[in-house]
């Protein structure tokens, strides 16, 4: 993908204390329609980034007073997201590579020519949340990154979004599949229309079918009503069908039925509906490995797979740690109402060499256990390797782990009770009407596990 070009709301607030490149700087990049701030110490472009937020910042590395790196740290307690550019000489090379792992954005050794300038800029605006996104890079604006590897993968799916291609999405468990499969939808014609997502490894093989292709009502026990699936809600939108590789062979047949025909039929229904959907789907799984045991159809993998866009691991991309951390940070501060100003640099070094089995979700769980319990506004290294420790294992935050033990919790029940409500409740010391809304927020259909008529 060609970086977006500038635009007028483009802002640069560009730092040195060498006038003669400061002006240099100014000048080229005021005629290339970029809006320019000058500032010529890292204390003055403070003072500047606070009184109006730029969309990028371009500042010497070895200043006099503050540095390039201090401002940056400062900067990016902030404002995460910002681009920051290095400018360094062969002498601080070593620090500016550093500096690239602590998450700016790139480093240029002076003398540089011009034109790789302008390419570095066009680069970061387009990664970046600045006005450049707000010009058409909106559709991937929760997808945190200026990762090269990432880079690369956003432009493939823009490219794919446009089409009405199924889009088989692969990677790690925790690395962000369904944030992919919303920015492709987003980017997508089908924008204006609803993306549905199921996740079909969380719900009980019983109700999964009609979850998907609705039931009539008296379909089978306890079908009061008609029901209507995910798939027609998702008409005229798209359906993303996360973790596709855990789908029990018997549904992947009507899966595929649906694909060829575009037409669904609720169960205990003699009529058809036509449907319109797009289709996404993610797994962790080996699929070509699945057909080869037998648990994934061939004919659904070619049907689902026209288009395989890769997620890499955290791992594989860790220059997008600090601006992660920070992302969450900020958002775990706001949640939880505390006052954090950002991490210790010796907390970040921590962060970056850590290795991540659960990717971005462990990532954000470890940065929610440093918040929970900061006493001090900045997370130390103590607080970060506590974290590390406990977070090893890629945890789920406490509520995701209440909820998972609740659904099981309940389907036990219901398996035991054989779908019997009365008793279920009474195992559980709970009235009916409460286990009742317990059974609705977990979305659990009691009449599924009863013994239908042969």
């Amino acid at each position: 993908m060609t970086p977006a070009a500038p635009t007028q709301n483009s802002s640069i607030l560009i730092v040195d204390d060498d006038p003669t490149l400061l002006k240099l700087l100014n000048t080229r990049l005021t005629l290339e329609g970029y809006s320019v701030t000058a500032a010529a110490s890292g204390e003055e472009a403070l003072a500047k980034f606070a009184a109006g937020r730029p969309d990028m910042v371009i500042t010497d590395m070895q200043m006099g007073g503050m540095d390039g790196m201090t401002l940056f740290e400062n900067i990016h307690r902030v404002q995460p997201t910002l681009p920051v550019i290095v400018l360094t000489a062969h002498g601080t090379i070593p620090a500016a590579v550093k500096a690239t792992h602590r998450g700016v954005f790139s480093y240029l050794t002076k003398p540089f020519e011009g034109d790789t300038l302008l390419a570095e800029i066009r680069k970061a605006l387009a990664l970046s949340g600045g006005s450049a996104t707000e010009a058409g890079e909106n559709w991937r604006k929760e997808i945190i990154s200026r990762s090269p590897l990432m880079a690369d993968l956003l432009a493939e799916a823009q490219l794919v979004a446009d089409s009405e291609a199924s889009v088989l999405i692969t990677g790690p468990s925790g690395a962000g599949k369904e944030l992919l499969a919303r920015a492709v939808h987003a980017a997508s014609r089908r924008n204006k229309g609803d993306m549905v997502a199921v996740n079909c490894g969380a719900i009980p093989e019983q109700l999964l079918e009609s979850e998907l292709f609705g039931h009539v009502k008296g379909a089978f026990t306890g079908a009061h009503k008609d029901h209507q699936g995910l798939l027609q809600a998702a008409h005229n939108g798209t359906l993303f069908l996360d973790e596709i590789g855990d789908m029990p062979l018997p549904l992947q047949v009507k899966l595929l039925r649906v694909l060829q025909e575009r037409q669904v039929r609720p169960v205990g229904s003699t009529q058809s509906h036509a449907v319109n959907v797009r289709l996404i789907c993610a797994t962790h799984r080996d699929l070509p490995k699945a057909i080869t045991d037998g648990t994934f159809r061939e004919d659904l993998y070619y049907r689902v797979n026209v288009v395989s866009l890769r997620l890499p691991s955290l791992e594989e991309r860790r220059e997008d740690i600090p601006l992660l951390a920070n992302h969450f940070l900020a958002q775990l501060a706001q949640r939880y109402d505390r006052e954090l100003t950002g991490f210790a640099p010796e907390s970040l070094e921590m962060l970056i060499k850590a290795e991540w089995p659960g990717n971005v979700r462990q990532l954000y769980n470890v940065v929610e256990q440093c918040v929970a319990r900061a006493t001090t506004p900045i997370i130390t290294a103590t607080l970060a390797q506590r974290a590390l420790q406990q977070g090893g294992e890629a945890l789920d935050s406490f509520d995701d782990a209440r909820r998972g033990f609740e659904r099981e919790y309940l389907v036990k029940l219901l398996h035991m009770t054989e779908g019997n409500v009365t008793q279920a409740a009474k195992l559980a010391k709970r009235n009916r009407s409460d286990f009742y809304s317990l059974l609705s927020r977990n979305q659990i259909d009691p009449s599924a596990f009863k013994q239908r008529d042969a």
